[in-house]
């Protein structure tokens, strides 16, 4: 599965990567958040931020049964802190498949003249 963001900022451009991520198997059309997460993550580079993330995004699923229906991403000393608001998955209709890995063939992650865009495939 391949999905493409874009937004003005990077972490919007993550954000965005992520919700439609979770769009593209859960239906988060009633979903409201009842946890939150707070991850510190480590990148060198931007497109390692994304990667992260959508791993991180994976791994919760994975573990606790919970999706992200928000986040917000702060950068900060060493790293970057991200806040995951999260809801149980269960309680949403599956509408896809559900992601296995992040894939780092042909991954995107760049900043231009109109902001930031990122494509990435995930196995499913």
């Amino acid at each position: 599965m391949r999905i493409e963001a874009w937004a003005p900022t990077r972490d919007g451009c993550i954000r965005q990567a992520v919700l439609g991520t979770v769009e593209s198997f859960l239906d988060l059309e009633s979903a409201h958040a009842v946890h939150t997460r707070l991850r510190r993550l480590t990148a060198d580079r931007d497109d390692d931020l994304l990667v992260a993330v959508l791993e991180e995004v994976i791994y919760l699923l994975d573990t606790v049964g919970e999706t992200p229906v928000d986040l917000r991403l702060r950068d900060v000393d060493g790293g970057v802190d991200v806040t995951f608001a999260t809801t149980d998955a269960s309680t949403l209709v599956q509408v896809g498949a559900v992601p296995k890995a992040v894939s780092l063939n042909e991954l995107r992650f760049s900043q231009g003249r109109h902001g930031w865009r990122c494509a990435v495939t995930l196995d499913v």
